[in-house]
């Protein structure tokens, strides 16, 4: 059985050499943009999002020896991205820096859809941009339960299962919570509209 290339960075960057530290960097170049939007739409802010990315990588690195070889190295990293957000927004500190937030056009996430348009007209990119922002601001008023539902199920795209081993909840309160989330988005995207 031939490793695949990601398998063989692991497997290099588990070995700690002087080769591992390469391995491992290779890896974070790779996932980098992933695990930033991941931190974004969680915890809204750029400077945030880049600590808990930076945070994220570290512990994926301190546990390397209980990954799973075998098994994909993104939805690994993003559930540590996940987990690690999570915290940060139950302790004090992040909802009290989260409520001060300041909303500015500077603090836009890394839209890989943008790329991927050949040249949108400038008002689709100015309709795209607000219908974004919106977005944005009605996930951040998302009680960070709801929040992580909604990036679990639809930013990374979880099944229930899935779901319910990184939130650690019955599946019952998963699909309760998913369910609760989309609806008080809709509401909050029309008062927004």
């Amino acid at each position: 059985m031939t490793l695949t290339d990601e398998q063989q960075l692991l497997h290099q960057a588990r070995l700690g050499d002087e080769t591992s530290a390469a391995a491992y960097g290779e890896l974070v170049r790779r996932y980098q943009t992933a695990v930033f939007n991941v931190a974004y739409r969680l915890l809204g802010r750029r400077v945030e999002a880049e600590d808990a990315a930076q945070e994220a990588f570290l512990r994926a690195y301190r546990a390397l020896d209980r990954f799973e070889m075998g098994r994909p190295f993104a939805p690994w990293i993003k559930r540590i991205t996940t987990n690690l957000c999570l915290n940060w927004l139950e302790s004090a500190r992040a909802k009290t820096q989260l409520l001060a937030a300041d909303m500015s056009q500077n603090d836009q996430p890394v839209s890989m859809d943008d790329w991927a348009q050949a040249a949108p007209s400038p008002e689709q990119t100015l309709v795209r941009e607000e219908q974004a922002t919106q977005l944005h601001r009605a996930l951040l008023a998302l009680p960070p339960r709801y929040r992580v539902a909604i990036e679990l199920r639809h930013f990374q795209e979880l099944s229930y299962d899935e779901m319910v081993e990184v939130m650690e909840r019955p599946l019952s309160s998963v699909k309760s919570d998913l369910f609760r989330a989309r609806k008080m988005l809709a509401e909050k995207m029309k008062e927004s509209a």
